[in-house]
């Protein structure tokens, strides 16, 4: 079976993109959401524990709806990022576009531990992308590596 030919995104796609994700979408800044890496078909971000985020005062603890937002997110720009490295012939501007089309169509969400921790980090993955939908593997890490919470998520693409 001839391998697959590895995808390199433009520097212009990866700033852009994260422009739009970190900035552009408002409520990705106030989660204080940060890109740290975009490939093909898996992105990571990080988020600041900030007092505006806590759920629980007494431990000093993550909202629960900060991490199903942050997930939620984070699958959409992995969709979006899977979404460009099928279309490389197009132009930076026709790929970004196509996010005006994306989508959360189910997110399932499973809470594991509780989300305690100066940071957080959080892994995307795309598992398939169809001509229609796409699905997502989420995982909400601790800043010790500890695994705080998974998602899975389906995002309509067209």
């Amino acid at each position: 079976m001839p391998k697959k030919a590895v995808v390199e995104f433009e520097p212009e796609f990866v700033e852009k993109l994260t422009h739009i994700f970190e900035h552009d979408i408002v409520f990705n800044r106030t989660l204080g959401l940060k890109i740290t890496s975009v490939t093909p078909t898996v992105v990571c971000g990080r988020i600041a524990m900030r007092p505006q985020l806590v759920g629980h005062p007494a431990y000093n603890r993550l909202h629960g709806g900060v991490i199903s937002a942050t997930l939620d997110a984070m699958g959409g720009i992995a969709v979006l990022a899977a979404v460009g490295a099928r279309h490389m012939d197009e132009s930076v501007e026709a790929r970004l576009h196509r996010f005006i089309k994306l989508g959360t169509i189910d997110l399932r969400v499973d809470y594991l531990r509780p989300g305690i921790g100066e940071h957080f980090d959080v892994r995307a993955e795309v598992i398939r992308l169809g001509s229609r939908v796409a699905s997502t593997r989420m995982e909400f890490s601790g800043p010790d590596g500890t695994l705080l919470s998974t998602g899975c998520g389906a995002y309509i693409v067209s």
